[in-house]
């Protein structure tokens, strides 16, 4: 896939692990879900939906259709290689060779994950909902006792996203320690900064090797899709794989 649609993920992944983020570019999808789509959800065109998944498949040679998950702010996780059915899901990973983990976003955080050898690889979708209630560690909890690494995808910056005092108090009710993510807005309300929350949260369950983290979906409309932005909109999809 050429650089216009897809971002590699810039980390130090074992060989034979592939992962990164498509960018909304190169697809067939019209406004306001121009043009590279992914979700079949958003009141797209499930025609030119579809022809972006070939597209996709065709574009970055995957082994196999994503496994796409049915996402509902959950802190469920399946295997990848036993998705049979469309429960809702906010994770999934595989220890299985040829098996695509993926997820849609639009302003919340894309985790990937593997560990250091190679042998597992999971796909989180992490909104405030999910970082809240333990998607992340439920998703850890998968793995073997082992050392992971991680990749956060393009999601919303802290400038960009405005919460309400009740999301911020039940981060910090958790671990005090949130507090350092939020700075005070006007009205009430706060900034969330939601890498950093995702990165406690990895921290926390012994993940200290954390990369990306550096995009704004709500400020780069060019390359990214953002719910905040235009509510009516379309979803990247962050994508892992081992061969």
């Amino acid at each position: 896939m050429t650089p216009d649609w897809w971002i590699k993920a810039n980390w130090p992944a074992p060989d034979g692990i592939s992962a990164g983020t498509t960018l909304r570019q190169g697809g067939t999808s019209q406004p306001p879900y121009d043009s590279m789509n992914l979700a079949t959800h958003v009141g797209d065109d499930a025609q030119l939906v579809q022809a972006n998944r070939d597209r996709l498949i065709q574009q970055l040679s995957l082994p196999s259709s994503p496994v796409w998950l049915n996402q509902q702010h959950t802190t469920h996780v399946i295997n990848a290689s036993k998705a049979y059915d469309q429960s809702p899901t906010d994770a999934s990973y595989t220890d299985q060779s040829d098996v695509v983990c993926a997820v849609l976003t639009a302003d919340c955080v894309p985790v990937l994950l593997c560990d250091q050898t190679g042998q597992q690889i999971a796909a989180i979708h992490a909104g405030w909902r999910g970082l809240l209630n333990g998607i992340i560690e439920n998703t850890i909890a998968t793995f073997p006792q082992t050392t992971l690494m991680a990749w956060l995808g393009p999601a919303i910056s802290q400038q960009s996203f405005e919460v309400g005092a009740e999301v911020r108090e039940q981060f910090i009710q958790h671990n005090q320690n949130a507090e350092a993510a939020f700075i005070q807005g006007s009205h009430g309300k706060w900034h969330a900064d939601v890498y950093h929350l995702a990165k406690q949260r990895l921290n926390t369950s012994g993940v200290n090797a954390v990369y990306g983290g550096q995009f704004c979906t709500y400020s780069d409309s060019e390359r990214f899709y953002s719910y905040r932005r235009q509510f009516k909109t379309g979803r990247l999809a962050s994508l892992i794989w081992k061969s």
